[in-house]
């Protein structure tokens, strides 16, 4: 069943209204036809399930049958700081990040940054819209937002917001987000309560040694992900699905 994400204020508890890009999709790409059914998403999290009433050039006006009981958001809020990448990497970062779970992107500015690459991202209509696709694509119900640029300074503030602080390092110590995983469970960690976890991943160039040092100070727990060096781009994902399976839903549930 096809859905679509509207505004709040587009939806009441009888009828909602479709609108942009989608109107056409429906009517010329998908074909759907007045009578059939679909999902209507508030773009927070609520979905219904609804019928289409008519459909015009403009709008599309959804019959509301009822809320739907949905659950397929991890209970891990996994906040992705990337450090800027070249090219057009942070469109596939923000996909497959979205596919995995990531519930924000934060682009940074790291030492090792080329500094004319903030000017690439002024405009995050692009990247956001690239989120709200691959939302739909993998049915996840609240569509992760890219925020906009910050310095390392201003992600050190951020990252003490969250319940755990990970950093992938090429030359960290063999100490995995496994491993890590085991340390906070002997210590005493209710893993219940981690419900953000900020991940900092390096630009092409990798960390300064006294931004390691800054991150250490932090409670940052810096980790390996194998002997193998891992592109920007992918070191995002390894980290993010690890922790997903750790901690989140991608594992699957206990029996």
């Amino acid at each position: 069943m096809h859905k679509f994400f509207t505004e709040p204020h587009n939806i009441s508890e009888t009828e909602g209204k479709i609108l942009g890009d989608d109107v056409k999709h429906i009517y010329k790409v998908l074909r759907l036809s007045e009578g059939e059914e679909v999902v209507l998403n508030n773009c927070e999290g609520i979905e219904y399930l609804g019928e289409i009433e008519t459909i015009t050039k403009s709008e599309v006006i959804v019959k509301i049958i009822k809320r739907l009981d949905i659950n397929n958001e991890s209970k891990v809020k996994v906040h992705l700081f990337q450090g800027l990448p070249k090219g057009q990497k942070m469109d596939l970062i923000v996909q497959k990040g979205t596919e995995l779970g990531v519930s924000e992107f934060i682009p940074v500015t790291t030492a090792r940054v080329d500094v004319k690459l903030k000017g690439e991202f002024k405009k995050l209509d692009r990247l956001n819209r690239i989120a709200l696709e691959a939302c739909k694509q993998s049915k996840r119900s609240v569509i992760p937002q890219v925020k906009e640029v910050i310095d390392f300074n201003e992600a050190i503030n951020e990252l003490k917001k969250m319940d755990l602080i990970i950093v992938p390092y090429e030359n960290a110590e063999d100490f995995g987000i496994k491993t890590l995983v085991r340390k906070l469970e002997r210590d005493s960690v209710d893993l219940d309560t981690i419900n953000n976890v900020g991940i900092l991943i390096g630009p092409e160039g990798g960390f300064e040694e006294s931004e390691i040092d800054d991150l250490k100070e932090q409670g940052a727990y810096i980790v390996t992900l194998g002997n193998r060096i891992l592109r920007t781009e992918t070191a995002g994902f390894t980290a993010t699905a690890l922790i997903q399976y750790e901690l989140g839903d991608l594992g699957g549930k206990l029996s």
